[in-house]
């Protein structure tokens, strides 16, 4: 009789094992482990208060009439300002960052957020003599997202959603899904991408970006 309850707590254990370990196994597939924890302590309204800023300064910058670079200079500091650059960054750079030296993390950080505001600076400019409005905030899963509409002159409106989160400590965007395409997920795709063709040569993968 006693044989059969080890046996059976046995199973019990491996079944429990079993489950924790196909759930750390899609987190880290997914590559969301670092936004598991709940963010409660930041509110609906300050999400959107904060993306309401980030919009406002961004339809200031598509409508400004000033030439690309600058546009770019001002879509990186409004990256800054409002992105958990850190994060998105090593989300990005995926399993590599763990490899990464600390010194090369940085430097990748930097690289990579001069090259995210450039190439999403070229979808925003897109939008000039339109605008972007925030139109809901509702929470969402672990932390909270908030929904904007896009409106192109001559074009239907389409969506654009952003994901808010305070686990860095302050209140910032994570993450921005544009007409359905997930930023994390396509940038973790096309930095492995890069990294894979320079022979996962990190101060490589680098250079390329600096030069994109």
């Amino acid at each position: 009789m006693r044989n059969d309850v080890k046996t059976s707590v046995a199973k019990k254990d491996s079944l429990m094992l079993t489950r924790r370990s196909f759930g750390a196994g899609l987190a880290a597939g997914t590559g969301f482990l670092a936004f598991a924890l709940p963010v409660r302590a930041l509110t609906v309204d300050q999400a959107r208060s904060l993306i309401d800023k980030a919009v406002s300064e961004v339809n200031a910058t598509i409508n400004s009439g000033k030439t690309e670079q600058a546009m770019y200079v001002d879509f990186e500091r409004i990256f800054v300002s409002y992105a958990d650059v850190p994060t998105i960054a090593r989300s990005a750079l995926g399993v590599a960052s763990r490899s990464a030296s600390a010194a090369q993390l940085a430097t990748f950080t930097t690289a990579y957020q001069g090259y995210i505001s450039r190439k999403y600076g070229r979808r925003f400019r897109e939008f000039i003599g339109g605008k972007i409005e925030v139109t809901d905030a509702k929470p969402f899963k672990s932390y909270y997202e908030v929904i904007s509409t896009a409106t192109l002159q001559g074009e239907a409106p389409f969506d654009l959603r952003w994901w808010v989160g305070d686990k860095s400590g302050r209140q910032l965007f994570f993450n921005i899904i544009i007409e359905g395409v997930n930023m994390l997920a396509s940038e973790r795709t096309e930095i492995g991408s890069i990294l894979d063709a320079n022979g996962g040569d990190i101060d490589k993968l680098i250079a390329v970006l600096n030069q994109t």
